[in-house]
């Protein structure tokens, strides 16, 4: 019996070796499973996406492309309202479900809302990638694409509306030199050590609403993008 048992150990033994050597790789994260991504690409209009269905509607394209599109995909983006006490905005916070959200190869990025605006939110550079599962270029490199689109606070709350400061280029709706939107740093870097450099959702906006004007502060259009459900 022991003798058996040696052999048999012996067997399975040469079978994973043989394994190994053949480059057999254990099964990996499934693109379905994937429920945060920042976009490849941007609509291609500055920061006009056709709105918040326009912009939502992009992040379910590139997840469908990429093998998820089975799941609601919304993006990250606050909406203001057009006076200071109109009640007509919308929060990023509260459009994209509940979580927890991972990214392409399986990590989670927050488990919850709350950890998500957070200091242990763990949005990085290394973590916030592509619907590809790449990563996206960041302060140091080139193209810099390191500005996201938002739109929102710290929180992931709206700004005000009217008379302040247009953050939303005209709530997604802007694609010339005016107006401006508030952008994240997906790599948590900037300029300077401070906590607005090292924001994930609400660093500085942009010098106008163009392609162009998104560039020139170290963006491309890009989105987050996170499945509702």
């Amino acid at each position: 019996m022991d003798s058996m048992m040696r052999r048999a150990g012996a067997v399975a033994g040469s079978v994973m070796l043989l394994i190994g050597c053949a480059g057999v790789e254990p099964p990996r994260q499934s693109a379905g499973d994937m429920t945060f991504f920042v976009s490849s690409a941007g609509p291609g209009k500055g920061a006009d996406l056709g709105g918040l269905d326009g912009a939502d509607q992009h992040c379910q394209s590139l997840a469908k492309t990429a093998g998820a599109g089975q799941r609601t995909w919304r993006a990250y983006l606050s909406t203001q309202g057009a006076a200071l006490d109109d009640p007509k905005f919308v929060n990023a916070r509260d459009r994209i479900g509940t979580g927890p959200w991972q990214n392409a190869k399986g990590v989670v990025i927050a488990r919850n809302v709350e950890e998500l605006h957070s200091a242990n939110t763990n949005l990085t550079k290394q973590t916030a990638l592509d619907e590809k599962g790449q990563l996206v270029n960041g302060r140091t490199e080139k193209p810099n694409k390191h500005d996201i689109l938002t739109g929102s606070r710290p929180d992931g709350t709206a700004f005000p509306g009217a008379p302040f400061t247009d953050m939303t280029c005209g709530n997604w709706t802007k694609s010339g030199a005016d107006g401006s939107a508030m952008t994240g740093h997906h790599d948590r870097a900037g300029p300077a050590d401070a906590s607005w450099a090292k924001s994930w959702n609400s660093a500085h906006p942009t010098r106008g609403c163009n392609a162009d004007a998104l560039r020139s502060t170290g963006g491309d259009g890009l989105l987050y993008c996170f499945a509702v459900k």
